[in-house]
C-alpha cells in the first residue's frame, strides 16, 4: 500500500489521528512497537491505546471544568477516544472513568474496521527523511528513535518522571471497615446512588504512622543521569507529597472533607479513595497513591491502611521516566517540526500532560494533516476553546524557558475580565461552545 501519512505510535494520540485521517479516506500507515516482543517499562499489553497509569479521564463536567469541556469538544470531532471512553465506561462520581483492557479492545477494533488503515506491529528506530509523518511515540519513546528526534531537533528533550498508583482486588478489601460513597454525595455520572469511591478511614495516630512510613520507606533508587529529572506536579508520588509536611496528604489525596462515615456519622481524620478500575468492578485504583516505593514496601505500608490489612494487588505502584520536547521553540503553530515540517509531533512528547490532552492534541495533528492533504488552508480553533487554548499554549504561547507538562485549564484561555469570578468557568465554557461552532464546519468532510 503506498501510505499518504506515516503515523509512528498507537497510543491514544497516534490512535486518534489514524481515526480522524483514515475516516476522511487517507491511507495511513499506524507503527507500533508493542508487538514485536518489545514493550516500553511502563507498558503492560500490546493492545493500541493502552492506558498505563490512571483510567481516569478525568472530570466530565463541561459547564465547569476546562477538561469536560475538552471532551465535550472532541465528541464533536467524533473522537475514537470518546467513543470508545463511552463503550467502556465505569462508575466514577461525576468524573469519566473506564475499564481500561476494554476501552483498549474498543479503540483497535473501531481502526481495524477502517479500510484504508494498515496497522504495522514494528519498531522505528529513525524518523523518515521524506512523507508526511506524526510522530505520537509518548513519553517513553524507545531510545533509539528518541536520539534520532534529539539529533533533528538540535536539542536535548526535557524530561520528567511520572508515577503509577497500584490496584487492589475488591474481595480483598474489607468493607466492614471502609463503605462507599461520593464526596458530598454528588451522584454518578452514570446514575443510581453517590457511592463510587471504596473510602478507607484513618484516624489521627493511623495516619500519623501512616505518613511516617511514607517518608521512611524504602525507595527506587535513581541512576545518574535520572537524578535531577523533576517530577510532573499532577502525578506526584505520595511519598514526595508527605515530605513536604504532616498535613500535605489531609488537603491532598486523603482529603476527608465531605465524606460522612456511615458507622460515626463524622468525617475521619484522613482517608483513602479507592475507585473502580473494571467493568466488572474487581479492580480498585488507589487514587492518588503513585508511588515510588519499593514493591516489598509498598505491601507492607499499604496494608496498614483501614481496611485493607488483608489486600493483594493485582498491581504495585511504579515509576518511569518520560520525555518531552521544548515545543514552543521546536514547533510551529501546526505542530510541524521547524527543521523537517514533514514531521508532525502528537501526544505527550509534546508537553501536554493527561489521556484527554494527548488524544486531543493527536486529533489535532490528524486534522491538520488531513487538511494539508487536501490542499485546504489549515485554521486552528479558537483560542477560546479548550482544543485552541491547548494547543496555542503548546505551540508557542507557553514560557519555553520554563516549559513543563501541562493539563488543560481556564488559565490557557483567554481571560474574561467583566465576568464575575463565581461566574467565569460557566462563561469560559459557553463563549468556547459557542465559538467552536463555525470551526467545525470548517473542517476537512469525514
Amino acid at each position: 500500500m503506498t501510505y499518504d501519512v506515516h503515523i509512528i505510535g498507537g497510543g491514544l494520540a497516534g490512535s486518534e489521528a489514524a481515526w480522524q485521517l483514515a475516516r476522511r479516506g487517507f491511507k495511513v500507515r499506524l507503527s507500533e512497537m508493542r508487538g514485536t516482543g518489545e514493550r516500553s517499562p511502563a507498558h503492560q499489553t500490546d493492545g493500541l491505546a493502552e492506558m498505563v497509569c490512571s483510567n481516569s479521564f478525568r472530570s466530565d463536567d463541561d459547564e465547569k471544568n476546562a477538561v469536560g469541556l475538552l471532551h465535550h469538544e472532541m465528541r464533536r470531532c467524533d473522537s475514537v477516544i470518546m467513543a470508545a471512553a463511552a463503550a467502556a465506561q465505569v462508575p466514577a462520581g461525576s468524573a469519566l472513568a473506564v475499564d481500561r483492557d476494554v476501552f483498549s479492545a474498543e479503540v483497535e477494533a473501531r481502526l481495524a474496521a477502517l479500510p484504508g488503515l494498515d496497522i504495522v506491529r514494528e519498531r522505528v528506530d529513525t524518523l523518515p527523511d521524506a512523507g508526511m509523518t506524526i510522530v505520537a511515540t509518548g513519553p517513553l519513546t524507545a531510545e533509539a528513535l528518541a536520539g534520532s528526534i534529539a539529533q533533528a531537533t538540535g536539542a536535548d528533550s526535557l524530561a520528567f518522571f511520572d508515577a503509577i498508583a497500584p490496584i487492589v482486588y475488591h474481595d480483598t478489601i474489607d468493607m466492614d471497615v471502609c463503605w462507599k460513597a461520593s464526596r458530598w454525595d454528588k451522584p454518578s455520572k452514570l446514575g443510581g446512588e453517590a457511592k463510587d469511591y471504596i473510602n478507607c478511614p484513618m484516624d489521627r495516630d493511623q495516619y500519623l504512622a501512616f505518613h511516617r512510613g511514607l517518608v521512611e520507606g524504602e525507595k527506587t533508587s535513581f541512576k545518574e543521569w535520572e537524578a535531577n529529572t523533576p517530577y510532573f506536579d499532577g502525578c506526584m508520588p505520595i511519598e514526595v507529597m508527605a515530605e513536604r509536611g504532616v498535613d500535605t496528604l489531609r488537603f491532598g489525596p486523603m482529603k476527608p472533607v465531605g465524606l460522612d462515615n456511615p458507622r460515626t456519622g463524622r468525617w475521619p481524620y484522613a482517608v483513602v479513595q479507592l475507585r473502580q478500575d473494571n467493568k466488572l468492578g474487581t479492580l480498585w485504583n488507589m487514587v492518588g497513591f503513585q508511588t515510588k516505593l519499593k514493591h516489598a514496601a509498598q505491601v507492607e505500608l499499604f496494608r496498614t491502611i483501614p481496611g485493607l490489612e488483608k489486600a493483594e494487588f493485582a498491581r504495585l505502584g511504579g515509576l518511569h521516566r518520560n520525555t518531552f520536547l521544548n515545543s514552543p521553540i521546536l514547533l510551529d503553530r501546526q505542530l510541524r517540526l521547524k527543521t523537517a515540517p514533514h514531521v508532525r509531533f502528537a501526544g505527550q512528547i509534546t508537553g501536554c500532560e493527561g489521556y484527554v490532552e494527548s488524544a486531543a492534541v493527536g486529533m489535532l495533528a490528524g486534522l491538520m494533516a488531513g487538511a494539508e492533504l487536501a490542499g485546504r488552508e489549515w485554521q486552528a480553533p479558537p483560542a477560546t476553546t479548550a482544543l485552541g487554548a491547548l494547543l496555542s499554549h503548546i505551540t508557542g504561547d507557553a514560557e519555553a524557558d520554563s516549559y513543563q507538562p501541562m493539563n488543560v485549564n481556564f488559565g490557557l484561555f483567554p481571560p474574561l475580565h467583566d465576568v464575575k469570578k463565581k461566574q467565569r468557568k460557566e462563561a469560559y465554557t459557553a463563549r468556547a461552545k459557542d465559538e467552536i461552532v463555525p470551526w467545525l464546519s470548517g473542517l476537512v468532510p469525514a
